[in-house]
């Protein structure tokens, strides 16, 4: 999982602030990024739980004040893990 952004990157949009009732049902289920197009998981408050179903071992906990970062078509998911407030901002 990368930690960074690359540096040539800038971000373009962002979501609304979702909670674990208006999360969307795509982000809970297998989804990915169009090709050149990077994403960031911000969580404002509480936890988030981030997941690869290739890497299903090992998902990050995120938790308020954290992020993670998405990688251009890789397959993800997010399961929030009680209150939790967050948004995603993309990059390309």
């Amino acid at each position: 999982m990368e930690k960074t952004l690359p540096s040539c990157v800038q971000k373009y949009a962002e979501s609304p602030l979702f909670n674990e009732q208006t999360v969307p049902a795509k982000l809970t289920s297998n989804h990915d990024l169009k090709p050149g197009v990077w994403g960031k998981v911000c969580v404002v408050s509480g936890t988030l739980k981030y997941s690869l179903p290739a890497k299903s071992n090992d998902p990050q906990i995120i938790e308020a004040g954290g992020y993670a970062i998405i990688e251009p078509e890789q397959v993800h998911f997010v399961t929030p893990i009680g209150e939790v407030e967050f948004k995603v901002e993309f990059y390309r």
